[in-house]
């Protein structure tokens, strides 16, 4: 009897065994059924959708401006400087730095002294000379009267020899009578010789006196002329800076004083590059004379001049790059010469190009195109110029379509978007789905997110206050579902 009760007690062990055994291995089947129906179960998670501001490409005809930088200076200006040395006696209430001066104002005035007595000197050589050139004028004229008398004389000698002669001829003279008027007519014609010598000497010193006459008169003028350099005036109409003289002080000969600067009448100068200048050249290779606009900033007012382009410099400068351009501009009140100030140039006008914000192009010159379904694709285009924070593009593949502005690190290819255009306000969110629950899934759900440790808090009171309600939004009802199991 023993027996039989130990083997049947080991049988009834066996069959527990046995049953427990199965038992754990349908729960670890049933375990790893529901992870695998778990993990290959699609997320219930809604795709997340960025709002985009967006515009729509539209080829045109755009002007490129290009935008430099340079220095103001005054294509009028003078240097005043003293002529001749001396001491300042007299001064210009207005001459002075900052002072301002209209042409043929006087500015100041050089010991004259010196120089007048050097005139008055000069003008009585000039008496002297054109005293001695009367004398010898006048004596030329009694030289050629004596020419005159004695020419005269030799004629009637000449005629009384003729004379004799012929009454030899008759028989009636004698050669003796003839002898005598032969010598007669070669005395006569000795003293006209000597007569026209006495002209010519006189001739000579015509010339003579009027040469020193000429060489007075130019050392009058001279002397005239150093008198009138000792009175500086201002050539031009402007305004003086630089001024180093005061009255009382001695200047030497050919030094600066001052200087006139015409602000009306200004230029700029600016350096461009290489690839620049290229783009302003015109069919002919010659630099055309494009308009350019000049800004200077002062303390938050903007002062704007227009010129145009006038002339370039021969060559690149010594430790400089690109091309230096010279612009003539109007005038433009507030701007002087000196000032540091933005240019501004029209380049020749593109055909077919987009204007876009800098921020819609990427680092490979890449935009995001709207799609269908407001999906986003990438698109290539070509970057022709940048322009402070815009850029100009040619897109001709997408003309008519939209493309993202801004561009951030959450937007790419195939990622959804809410495009907000121009004049539109960003799009309201879509409403989620709202589910309406059984109470006995109400208390199913409540039971599961009150014993849930690992919720947040405020998550918990969230949804047990949608439960109280009956109503739960599609996304979170599946979460929970998918969190319990089912």
């Amino acid at each position: 009897m023993r027996f039989l009760g130990r083997s049947l007690t080991g049988l009834f062990l066996l069959a527990l065994t046995v049953g427990l055994l199965a038992l754990a291995a349908g729960m670890v089947t049933s375990a790893f059924k529901a992870r695998a129906e778990r993990d290959s179960a699609e997320p219930s998670a809604s795709e997340r959708v960025f709002s985009a501001n967006v515009m729509t490409v539209t080829a045109q005809t755009i002007a490129p401006k290009l935008t430099a930088y340079g220095e103001l200076s005054s294509r009028r200006a003078l240097d005043v400087r003293a002529l001749t040395g001396g001491t300042v006696t007299e001064i210009a209430p207005n001459f002075e730095t900052g002072g301002a001066v209209r042409e043929g104002d006087p500015l100041l005035r050089i010991d004259p002294t010196d120089f007048e007595f050097a005139l008055e000197l000069a003008k009585t050589d000039v008496s002297q000379a054109e005293a001695e050139l009367r004398d010898a004028r006048a004596a030329l004229e009694l030289a050629r009267d004596d020419l005159d008398n004695a020419t005269r004389q030799a004629d009637l000698r000449e005629a009384a020899l003729t004379r004799q002669r012929d009454l030899v001829e008759r028989g009636v003279g004698t050669e003796a009578a003839v002898e005598t008027a032969a010598l007669a007519a070669s005395a006569a014609q000795q003293a006209v010789l000597g007569k026209r010598q006495s002209v010519i000497t006189a001739q000579a010193r015509v010339s003579t006196a009027e040469a020193a006459l000429r060489r007075s008169e130019i050392q009058l003028d001279e002397a005239e002329r150093r008198l009138e350099e000792t009175q500086i005036t201002a050539e031009i109409s402007g305004i003086l800076t630089d001024v180093t003289v005061l009255r009382g002080g001695v200047v030497a000969a050919n030094e600066k004083i001052g200087r006139i600067i015409d602000p009306s009448a200004l230029e700029v100068r600016f350096r461009v590059s290489a690839a620049q200048y290229a783009r302003l050249l015109g069919a002919d290779g010659r630099l055309a004379n494009t308009d350019v606009t000049v800004r200077l900033a002062a303390a938050g007012l903007n002062l704007t001049a227009t010129g145009r382009i006038d002339r370039e410099s021969a060559d690149v400068g010594e430790g400089q790059t690109g091309r230096q351009i010279f612009a003539t501009l109007e005038p433009s009140p507030g701007m002087r010469p000196g000032d540091f100030v933005t240019v501004i140039v029209a380049e020749p006008a593109l055909p077919d190009t987009v204007l876009m914000p800098a921020s819609a192009l990427s680092a490979q010159n890449e935009v995001l195109v709207l799609g269908p379904e407001d999906r986003l694709s990438s698109a290539k285009v070509e970057l022709l110029r940048r322009q402070d924070n815009d850029v100009i593009v040619r897109a001709t593949a997408l003309e008519g379509q939209e493309i993202v502005v801004e561009r951030t690190p959450a937007l790419g290819a195939g990622i959804r978007v809410r495009p907000v255009r121009s004049g539109e306000g960003i799009a309201p969110e879509p409403q989620a789905e709202m589910v309406t629950l059984a109470p006995e899934r109400v208390a199913l759900l409540r039971s599961f997110v009150e014993s849930n440790d690992r919720m947040p808090e405020d998550a918990r009171e969230r949804i047990l206050a949608q439960l109280d309600t009956g109503i739960l939004p599609a996304d979170t009802l599946a979460r929970l579902e998918q969190r319990m199991g089912h």
